[in-house]
Parts: C-alpha cells; structure tokens; sequence
C-alpha cells in the first residue's frame, strides 16, 4: 500500500521503519520539513517529503501527532478522496494539548478527532508506550505477542487499521465503535499495560470512563518526578510496571 504518515515522534519513528520494511510505499512528513528528517529513518525505504506530498496519492494517512496539531492537519485531510484510510494514533493530555472542551465533558478522544477531519477515522497504536513499540513488536503467532485495541465504525477502516497493526509487530484486537473507544484513552486498564491479545477483552470491559482523566494525570506526576520532565519518555519495564499499578 502507499501510506504517507504525518508525524516523526517516536511512535512515528517505529511506524515508518516498520511498514517500510514490510514493503510499503512510505512516505514522511513532519512540521520543520523534510530535511529535518533524520537519514537513519529512511534505511527502510521511506521517503522524507512535505506534509501535503506526504498525504498525496496515497490509500492510507496516519497521524502520529499531537491532538493540538489536528487543526492544522484538518486542510490536508479534507481534500483527501472518500476511498483513503485515515489512521490516527494520538491522546489528550491537556498540559500539553490545551483543553479541549467537548472531550473534557466527555466526548471520546477518537470521535473528536473525527468530527474536526469531518471523515470517518481508525484508531491504533494509542495504547502502547513508544519504547514497548520499538522493542516489543514480534512476528505473528509468537506467544505473549503484545496486543493493542484499534477502534472504528467503518469495516474498511477496522480491516485496514488491524492488517497494518499486525505488520508492525503486535496483534490487533478490535475495541469497537469510535464512540466506545473511551476504553482505550490514557487512563484506562488496556492502556500501554502490554497485554496480550487474550487478556485485552476483560481489560477493556474493565474500564471506568470516570476514572480515567485522574488517573492518567497521576501517571504524567509520577514519570516526570522519575524522569525530571514532561517531554523525556520512561524505559517500557518502568513504564509498564506503573500503568499497570495505576490503571488494572
């Protein structure tokens, strides 16, 4: 497939050299532009362009950025034909984000996104930590694979999003519709705990819509009084170990 993916954060980082070395067509783009991309990222294959080549000609368009730069991706998205997946990979935190009402009175993270795109979405690769996804990501049938939820309404989207989870490395397991995709934010019990795909129903069955803001904030205190910032990303072992104290 040809996928252009928006977004050279560490979860970006893992998404270009992995669906590049399963042989798709990759192109890249970030905000400070492609000769900001770094070579090593493009062993693969991938190609560094802008965000608008990035998002041309192509079947799918993943978003691994910030919810705060959805506004300015919205223009891209909305010139795309109806037949091109859309794949976003983000959660709110609104220290970083700023608040966003209509998910602050509860409205989930995916169907806000949606509504911004005005276009169906999927939504993967969330839920897992970005050190667990470089590290942990293993050929299909390997047991204890790391499993993560993906969420949407369309089957294109969910068939789509689930085959290119599984190329990366981890099993997919869908979550359901994006309005139920609440059991999948910051917060909740499947959210980078490194379940498997066996444990992951009972972990989204499990989840506390209530609950899940103050406990994601109580998260974000302990990694930045660990790592001294808010920026600096956890090892997977520590990281792993808190989410699952915090959030099962």
């Amino acid at each position: 497939m040809k996928i252009g993916i928006l977004g050279t954060g560490n979860i970006g980082q893992t998404l270009v050299t992995r669906l590049s070395a399963s042989g798709h067509d990759v192109k890249v783009a970030n905000s400070r532009g492609p000769e900001t991309i770094d070579p090593d990222l493009l062993k693969n294959g991938a190609r560094a362009v802008t965000s608008a080549e990035a998002v041309a000609d192509v079947d799918v368009v993943i978003m691994s950025t910030p919810l705060r730069a959805i506004a300015k991706i919205a223009p891209l998205i909305a010139v795309l034909p109806e037949e091109v997946i859309v794949i976003d990979t983000s959660n709110y935190y609104p220290a970083r984000d700023n608040e966003i009402n209509a998910i602050e009175n509860g409205m989930a993270e995916s169907v806000w996104v949606s509504s911004e795109l005005g276009r169906p979405i999927a939504k993967a690769w969330n839920a897992i930590t970005s050190a667990s996804f470089a590290e942990k990501g293993a050929p299909a049938g390997t047991p204890d694979r790391v499993a993560i939820p993906v969420a949407a309404d369309g089957e294109r989207e969910r068939e789509v999003a689930m085959r290119l989870v599984d190329e990366t490395g981890l099993d997919p397991v869908y979550s359901g519709s994006l309005a139920d995709s609440w059991r999948q934010q910051p917060g909740s019990p499947v959210y980078c705990t490194d379940l498997t795909r066996d444990e992951i129903p009972a972990a989204l069955a499990a989840a506390e819509r209530a609950r899940l803001p103050k406990r994601r904030d109580l998260a974000i205190e302990a990694i930045m009084e660990r790592v001294g910032d808010s920026t600096t990303n956890p090892d997977s072992d520590y990281a792993v170990r808190l989410t699952r104290a915090l959030f099962m």
